[in-house]
């Protein structure tokens, strides 16, 4: 009898302190709610109603089954094991104020760098320590967690009776799984539908994973792929672009010409493969050690328009916003105009060439055919205007490897990279289309006059494969370094050898044409192409995907801080640890317009 009563107390104690530790760790949950409210300040608030309630029932779901899961796997066991109040109160007050620590921790970095933690980041911050624990509140927060906890802890165990008697413990689960539950299928409708406002907070909480419709309409034959643009919903406070008014007073106004090439590598411009193209660089301003911006047309694009890194085209505010230079251009009279062929129909275009007429043209045989005419539109309308003009010219068949029926070009020659049976047929069938597009530029260029600004570039690189997933996605100098010719009126050839990239071209046009006298950094990640460079980095690139070019080495990493470091010449994989500096600017730079 006496050891059945002692069985029995010893049940009716556990049975107590667990119900204990399910209010302890729900009041765990409101306290995490409350921390996990600077993730939204760092990410931006909601605009609609229905942003505002997804947002409200998928922080409590979340946060409240993190808590959950955190008493599961940490304290549940020890109340089986160690059922004694004084003890739990102290350990679990010792556990919750960890978390909570961990969590606060986590806000820090995201609001910082964007992404939670995990080891990669933990050794990227701890490096940056002094920088982001800026503030004597970081070292009184931690206290006053602890002296919470253990306040929380006692007064729930004393009221633990009278919390039973009112039954408010089924209403409480019943409500978080509610929200929960109804969190994720709220997802799921918002991920069928595209609607960025609710998946926009997709990686805004840590250990976050909503449940999605894409796999569900993949299985059912459904095609997704117009969801790929919900991760270009952007993820930020209110931008600030420029940071300060723009002062621009042009004392003369030219005519601007900007020739963007599609598949264009630097190492190709040769009185071999592009004679004419070569001597006119001879002609001019040369630049050597020339980067873009990134692998593809849209990346790349935006880093020259804006000059801004390519991790900002994901924002959603630059789907609206055009760049300051096309502003200002349009503020000075200027007409504007881009020749392309189609453009795809992304998130950015609309707002990347605001203020231009679009002239596209049509190839019946292909990209070359569309290049000819795209040739022939610009040169009738430049010839057409009588005010001063910008002009954007795109040229593509490069990038198809290309050629105009019956095009008769340059020798074959073996190359002088080592290549595959396979790249070097598409070595030398990507010379004659070079050689054909050397020919179109002779062409265009001999019906501008010589008082026009002319400015020759890649919009990326090319290596030499048929697979346009892999040339995207592969960050090696052949697909990033491009050449830059500047052909500036009145002034004298001139070989720079420093490196530049695409950021440093709008930066040069507004301050040396247009003249725009706010710093640089009020619009732009680059600065002008005529002032020497001391950076010692680049990036390249967009959020998903990215390299980090510096003096000696290439970081390639992507959105999860898996990274790989290459030498230079991207020829051998270095067993090394990141350069942790270099990193900390190249983050805070892609978020600076947005910490104003």
């Amino acid at each position: 009898m006496i050891e059945r009563k002692k069985q029995q107390m010893t049940r009716d104690k556990v049975s107590r302190l667990v119900n204990w530790g399910h209010w302890f760790a729900f009041f765990n949950g409101i306290l995490a709610m409350l921390i996990g409210a600077r993730y939204i300040s760092s990410v931006g608030y909601p605009e609609t109603f229905i942003g505002w309630a997804y947002l409200l029932i998928s922080t409590i779901g979340h946060f409240t089954f993190l808590a959950f899961i955190g008493y599961l796997l940490f304290i549940f066991p020890v109340t089986l094991l160690l059922p004694y109040s004084k003890i739990l109160r102290g350990f679990a007050a010792f556990i919750a104020s960890l978390g909570l620590y961990t969590l606060l921790y986590d806000t820090i970095i995201y609001d910082d760098y964007g992404i939670h933690l995990s080891p990669f980041a933990f050794d990227l911050a701890w490096q940056d320590l002094n920088a982001l624990l800026h503030s004597t509140s970081y070292i009184i927060t931690p206290i006053v967690i602890v002296l919470v906890e253990l306040t929380a802890a006692n007064f729930l165990w004393k009221r633990i009776d009278k919390l039973q008697k009112k039954q408010w413990g089924n209403r409480v689960v019943l409500f978080v799984g509610i929200c929960f539950v109804s969190s994720h299928l709220f997802h799921i409708w918002a991920d069928a539908t595209n609607m960025t406002e609710v998946t926009r907070f997709d990686d805004a909480y840590p250990v976050s994973y909503p449940a999605t419709a894409r796999s569900f309409m993949e299985t059912h034959g459904i095609d997704s792929g117009t969801q790929a643009s919900e991760s270009r919903s952007g993820k930020s406070r209110k931008l600030s672009y420029p940071i300060n008014p723009m002062q621009c007073t042009a004392e003369t106004q030219q005519n601007i010409l900007l020739i963007s090439i599609d598949s264009l590598r630097a190492d190709m411009v040769n009185s071999d493969t592009m004679p004419f193209l070569s001597q006119y660089r001879i002609k001019n301003q040369r630049f050597m050690k020339h980067y873009t911006g990134g692998t593809d047309f849209e990346t790349s694009m935006f880093t020259l328009m804006y000059g801004l890194q390519g991790n900002y085209s994901d924002r959603k505010e630059f789907a609206v916003t055009g760049p300051i230079l096309t502003q200002v251009l349009t503020e000075q009279g200027y007409q504007q105009a881009l020749f392309s062929p189609p453009l795809t129909d992304n998130i950015n275009t609309n707002a990347m060439f605001k203020g231009m007429q679009i002239h596209t043209s049509e190839g019946a045989n292909g990209s070359a055919d569309a290049d000819i005419n795209t040739i022939a539109s610009a040169g009738a309308w430049q010839s057409n205007q009588k005010q001063p003009w910008f002009a954007l010219i795109n040229l593509t068949a490069p990038k198809d490897y290309d050629t105009p029926i019956g095009f008769l070009g340059v020798q074959t020659i073996k190359p002088q990279i080592e290549l595959k049976p396979a790249q070097k047929v598409l070595f030398n069938q990507y010379r004659q289309s070079l050689n054909f597009i050397d020919q179109q530029l002779s062409t265009l260029l001999s019906q501008v006059s010589d008082n026009t600004i002319v400015i020759i570039t890649g919009t990326y690189g090319q290596v030499f494969t048929s697979n346009s997933s892999d040339a995207r996605n592969d960050l090696s100098p052949g697909n990033v370094n491009v050449p830059l010719i500047i052909h500036w009126p009145d002034t004298y050839a001139n070989k720079i050898n420093y490196r530049t990239s695409h950021y440093g071209i709008a930066p040069t046009i507004l301050s040396h044409v247009l003249g725009c006298t706010n710093p640089s950094t009020d619009y732009s990640a680059g600065r002008s192409l005529l002032e020497p460079n001391n950076e010692s980095w680049v990036y390249i690139g967009d959020s998903r995907r990215f390299a980090i070019y510096q003096k000696s080495e290439i970081t390639v990493l992507d959105r999860f801080g898996k990274y790989r470091i290459y030498d230079i010449d991207y020829s051998k994989r270095l067993d090394k640890k990141m350069s942790a500096p270099e990193l900390i600017q190249v983050m805070r730079e892609g978020r600076r317009l947005y910490n104003q």
